[in-house]
This record gives structure tokens, sequence and C-alpha cells, in this order.
């Protein structure tokens, strides 16, 4: 079975780490989001690849989800000791070599995917693990700012790490992302995919900056696999982080239903039957996993043309997420029998 993966960070490797226990021998592919990466200290860092080569790989920390596990931070504290920031973004010594390996291959002429393709050499994550694009996207954030009070745009990383997602967002822009073109592989590997998934990573700033890539929702939308995604959110709220904070600065209600019905109906889109409004992106979704305690949102989602089940989507640990993985693989099946 070959199975692609739409993800972003901490909730995309963490399901993978499930999905790959449920499926053992299948040829997983990851098409990650690189809307998060930002330029530090000369470095090229990478939140979310780093996040699924170290999860996958054994190397993660933990408890936080993100880093190396058994970090030490000589390095930052040497930084602040020139005074040299930024001191809200923390990356440990161990953390530094993935960046500065990134950094010199990019400078000798590397597209990511070659560097990303090097660095999971030695940590062996299990998946085939492709950056979204090989260009250069930023998601940014419109917010009022905190001191001035006047408006402006921040890095997405500025906006969740130093303020917490503390302040409103008013916009949420894919910078580049409309001139970016997918990364070597990440068409074919929807196109030729049996299963699409997608986990319960951010709708908006992981998997809906992967969507922004020209040419990739156009792969989902025309894939003969079924497309079928999880919900990150559960019971009004969200499962990790802040995610309600962006949905609310597109209009999303936090709700598994609102977000399903964000991703749209890929059913209608083919069909031409319900179809949406011409400004607004053709949907991606065939099967939809709400959480147990969401079952009401089930007649909703199934209303608006996508199969919906309701199973226990809390990724307490490995066997859980795999259950979860199964429920999943089990519903594309389901939409594929129709």
């Amino acid at each position: 079975m070959r199975i692609t993966v739409l993800a972003g960070g901490i909730g995309g490797a963490r399901f993978l780490r499930g999905l790959k226990a449920a499926a053992p021998d299948a040829e997983i592919t990851v098409v990650g989001n690189t809307g998060d990466d930002i330029h530090l200290f000369g470095l090229k860092v990478c939140p979310d690849l780093d996040t699924l080569m170290y999860t996958l790989g054994g190397g993660i920390h933990e408890e936080q989800g993100w880093g190396r596990a058994e970090e030490t931070w000589s390095v930052k504290g040497e930084l602040a000791a020139y005074g040299v920031g930024p001191s809200w973004f923390g990356l440990g010594d161990k953390d530094f070599a993935t960046h500065i390996v990134r950094t010199q291959m990019l400078a000798a002429g590397y597209p990511l995917s070659a560097v990303t393709e090097a660095l999971c050499d030695r940590w062996q994550p299990g998946v085939r693990l492709l950056p979204m694009t090989d260009d250069r996207v930023e998601t940014h954030v419109v917010i009022d700012d905190p001191d001035s009070g006047e408006r402006r745009a921040v890095h997405f990383q500025e906006y969740w790490v130093k303020l917490h997602a503390a302040v409103d967002a008013h916009a949420i822009v894919p910078v580049g992302a409309d001139g970016a073109k997918p990364g070597p592989g990440v068409v074919e590997a929807i196109r030729e995919a049996d299963v699409v998934l997608l986990p319960p990573s951010n709708p908006i700033v992981s998997v809906g900056t992967i969507l922004a890539v020209p040419g990739v929702r156009e792969a989902v939308v025309a894939t003969t696999a079924p497309v079928v995604g999880l919900s990150p959110i559960i019971g009004g709220a969200p499962v990790r982080g802040m995610a309600d904070k962006v949905l609310e600065a597109v209009g999303v209600e936090t709700s598994a239903a609102a977000v399903a019905l964000h991703y749209g109906a890929r059913a209608a889109d083919r069909s031409g039957a319900g179809r949406a409004p011409a400004e607004r992106p053709a949907g991606v979704l065939d099967g939809w996993l709400v959480d147990s305690s969401d079952a009401a949102a089930v007649p909703a989602v199934e209303a608006a043309g996508i199969s919906c089940r309701a199973v226990p989507l809390w990724m307490t640990d490995t066997e859980a997420t795999a259950a979860m993985a199964r429920a999943a693989l089990a519903l594309a099946e389901e939409v594929r029998a129709k």
C-alpha cells in the first residue's frame, strides 16, 4: 500500500508514528510543511521537517515534542552573552548541527529536497520525507502590535513562539506560496497513492500551507486515491497548541465539523453538485474522522458530502494512535468501495 500524508510538525509526526505501527509494510511518503521555516543566526531552520525527522528517527525530545532528546544549550548561552538574539527561539547544541549542515548544503547549491534526503540518511525515519516545495515560503500572521498597536505582519514563529498567539490574528499569509512549485516527487506521490491522509495537523498553517502551493491541491482533488482527514479539534478545542487562534483569523469555527467543511468535500467538486463558489478552492476530503465525544457532528459532515465516523482521537500512546490510523485506513476502504 502506498500512503501519502500531508503533515505539519508535532501532531503530524506523532500520527505518523502510529501509522507506521498500523501499516508496517506500507510505503509511506510524507509531504512536510515548510511554511514554518525561518532563518536564525544565519542558518536555515525547518521546524516541521526536523520534528518529523527526529520523531520518526528516534531523536525527539518526547515531552516537548520538538527539539532533540538529551539536549544541551551552550551555544544559545554564548550567543546571549554576546547580546545576539532572538532569545525566544530555542536551538540546542545538537539541533544547531542539523541547521549548520542544511545551510552549508543549500549554500553549495543543493535544493532543500536533496538536503532533506541527505539528513534523513542519518535518521532513517522509515518514511520518504519530501518538503512541500524547494522554494522559499514563509507563513506570516497579520496582528496588531502589542507595543505600538499598529497593524503589522510577523513571521509565524514570532506569533506562535514569542507571542504565544496571545494577540488576535487578522490574516494568515503564506508568503511566496503563490509563486512556488511543488517539490520533486510531491505531485507524483499524491497522484500515485493508494490512500492520502490529512493527519491532525493544524488545518490552516500546516496542511493549509501545503495545499497553498500551486499544483498540490489540484493533485489531491484529482487523485484516484481516497482522501481521509482526522480532526485536530476535540470538544471544541485544539488537541495541541493554539489552532483556534488561526482558525478564527480565517473565519472558521473551532469545531470538528467546521474544519471538515473548511477542507470541503472532494466528491462535490468532482461531480459539480454542491460546488463551492468560484472564489473558494476545491474541496479535498472524501472522509473525516472526529473524536467519539464529537459524534453529534457526524450528520452535518455527511450532509456536506464527506463520509464521517466518530472514533477515539486522543494520541495518548503509539497503540492508541495506531488505532486512529487503522480507523482512517478503514474509512478510506469504505470510500473506495462506494
